[in-house]
């Protein structure tokens, strides 16, 4: 009897087809990691974005409150240290007195 035999691919044909395959596998996850590091971004520009929308609400509310007089009497008040006609000036923690 004889033997019967099997057409074999070329040792080559099967080295390319591997080599091929592996590019292709590499590039697939190398994209994998780049979108999820886009994706890290965009989370990261959403919060930033998020902040900057308060910031500028909070901002825009104090405008607003800059144009009325009681806002500005309490800012002079707290941060300048101002008083009104009649008042005499309160600092905390300074003793005033002759010891």
């Amino acid at each position: 009897m004889a033997q019967r035999r099997t057409p074999r691919r070329p040792r080559w044909f099967i080295i390319t087809v591997l080599l091929v395959l592996g590019y292709f596998g590499s590039m697939i996850v190398s994209q994998g990691f780049y979108l999820s590091h886009v994706h890290e971004d965009q989370v990261i520009a959403a919060q930033r974005l998020a902040a900057a929308q308060a910031e500028n609400d909070r901002l825009r509310a104090e405008k607003d409150r800059l144009g009325e007089l009681p806002y500005i009497e309490k800012l002079a008040r707290e941060e300048l240290g101002m008083t009104g006609a009649g008042e005499l000036p309160y600092a905390p923690g300074k003793r005033t007195g002759g010891n």
